[in-house]
């Protein structure tokens, strides 16, 4: 066959042009190491995401549970992830310690319910103590609400106790800031409470802080149910007893 006086050859194939086979396997090898990067990522991914969430440490004693966002509550166990919004709830004797993602800790214990907030924690009833490690900077402090008053440390170490009568706030060690929704009355509008010092709030109303004397600091560092009986350590512990001045407990 002839084409304006040239010949002119129509060749059938039955399969593709070389260069689009090449192409085809170039873009197959290619999706399948791309594949091969995104499932060889995926337990890292899982891992980080799992990092940067608080968990649970240490379970001591029981009835204690945890109730993650949209699921039903739970037995709380030593390793557990703890999503944003779990509510962590305690019976009397039981109590548990949490390690949040930045490093900072509390304990709860007695008859608790507590929600992780993205501002913080939020203390519905029970007994709390938590703190910052030694030499922690940086970042905001550490708050934990209440209905009538939020406490904020820094680097420091403090107890609340909320129940339907009386809420109390003590600093253990260091500097302490209470933010009443209702001011003290004669205080400024923030309460900053130093180690061994307490602010009571109990007759709808907030009193005066007061200052535990050394007896009565050591007979609550020797029965507290947050300071003692746990195998995970509180690192603010030893600092706790030189600032007060207390023997080691048991």
């Amino acid at each position: 066959m002839s084409l304006f006086g040239h010949p002119f050859r129509l060749s059938l194939s039955s399969g593709p042009p070389a260069w689009s086979r090449r192409g085809a396997l170039l873009w197959g090898t290619t999706a399948l190491i791309g594949l091969a990067a995104t499932l060889s990522l995926g337990p890292a991914r899982e891992a980080g995401a799992a990092a940067s969430l608080p968990k649970v440490v240490d379970v001591p004693s029981r009835p204690a549970f945890v109730r993650p966002p949209g699921r039903n509550e739970q037995r709380a166990q030593s390793g557990q992830v703890l999503p944003g919004r779990s509510v962590l709830r305690t019976q009397n004797p039981g109590r548990m310690q949490v390690q949040l993602a930045n490093g900072r800790s509390f304990r709860l214990g007695g008859d608790a319910v507590l929600r992780l907030a993205a501002a913080g924690l939020d203390l519905e009833r029970g007994q709390i103590i938590a703190w910052v490690n030694p030499g922690s900077k940086g970042g905001a402090p550490l708050r934990v609400k209440t209905r009538v008053g939020t406490a904020s440390i820094e680097g420091t170490t403090v107890f609340l106790e909320v129940t339907d009568d009386s809420i109390k706030v003590f600093s253990w060690e260091g500097q302490v800031r209470v933010t009443p929704e209702v001011p003290v009355a004669g205080a400024p509008r923030d309460v900053v409470l130093r180690s061994g010092e307490e602010l009571t709030y109990s007759k709808g109303a907030w009193q005066a802080p007061r200052r535990l004397d050394a007896a009565e600091a050591g007979e609550r560092r020797r029965k507290s149910i947050l300071l003692n009986g746990f195998t995970a350590p509180m690192a603010t512990l030893p600092v706790i007893e030189r600032e007060l001045g207390l023997k080691p407990g048991p």
